[in-house]
């Protein structure tokens, strides 16, 4: 193996599956936070960092774009991850026989028509892998938990019914991000940049500032605002955008953007993936 790439959660989350599908050659470190992920890259205890940033069914990962500003890291990657939910019974244990399914709130939410279709009873658990060793360890056969297959696998539970997800598109977008950045590659399916800003106190600034992404034909494809130190005053957004600083129309976009911000930092250069297309 040829390092180490941190993830949060336990072995069997699908944080960990990203690892393997995106650095198979690397080794998985599990932690128990985002901020004990940063923490390992920063220190020096693993050289990648894995940090789910939205779902495409429930929206943002809380606390992640607070985070990132501030780590010190920086984005050399991004990786789309279809989640595929099983139901996950201990060695011997039947389908019909399941009485409750435990999991993340999350994932109990995404099977509401399955587990009411089998008459089976939802468990909050804190995370995925966690209520699959967590069923591993009780052995019965009565309960089963909601997880990937990684996670069966890890903790030796058998798969009853497979990608029982209500919908089939549910997928995460993870940024991969690392101490040092890297701005001379180019990926086949283009190049994206992430920064965050924030506008100086005049009229329309904001609308000014994305005047400049328009006017050069620049396509943002994200832009949210969330609030800085609790002040409802102090607002700074984050923004995905499609090309590399380099690239002549990106460059005039941001010269533009400088004028009406009194605060930019760049958080990454990075290939697009192509699952994004």
């Amino acid at each position: 193996m040829t390092g180490r790439i941190a993830f949060q959660g336990e072995p069997g989350a699908y944080s960990h599956q990203a690892c393997h599908e995106a650095r198979p050659d690397m080794e998985a470190l599990p932690c128990k936070t985002f901020e004990d992920v940063i923490d390992a890259v920063r220190k020096g205890h693993a050289d990648l960092a894995m940090l789910p940033v939205e779902n495409s069914t429930y929206g943002r990962v809380a606390d992640i774009h607070r985070l990132m500003p501030e780590s010190g890291l920086h984005i050399v990657d991004e990786a789309f991850v279809r989640v595929h939910i099983n139901l996950l019974g201990v060695k011997g244990a039947r389908l019909e026989d399941i009485r409750t399914a435990q999991s993340h709130t999350v994932l109990l939410g995404q099977c509401r028509a399955f587990l009411r279709e089998h008459s089976i009873d939802a468990i909050t658990g804190a995370d995925t892998a966690g209520s699959a060793m967590h069923i591993a360890q009780m052995g019965d056969p009565q309960h089963a938990a909601l997880a990937s297959e990684l996670a069966g696998e890890i903790y030796g539970l058998d798969v009853l019914a497979r990608h029982i997800e209500d919908h089939d598109k549910n997928t995460t977008r993870f940024l991969v991000m690392a101490r040092k950045p890297d701005l001379k590659r180019r990926g086949p399916s283009g190049m994206m940049t992430s920064f965050v800003f924030r506008v100086r106190n005049i009229p329309a600034a904001l609308y000014k500032a994305m005047g400049g992404f328009a006017t050069n034909g620049v396509n943002m494809t994200k832009l949210e605002s969330y609030m800085v130190d609790g002040s409802f005053s102090a607002t700074q957004f984050y923004a995905d955008i499609e090309g590399h600083p380099d690239d002549h129309n990106v460059r005039l976009a941001l010269e533009e953007l400088d004028y009406f911000t009194s605060h930019v930092k760049l958080l990454g250069v990075y290939p697009a993936d192509p699952k994004r297309h």
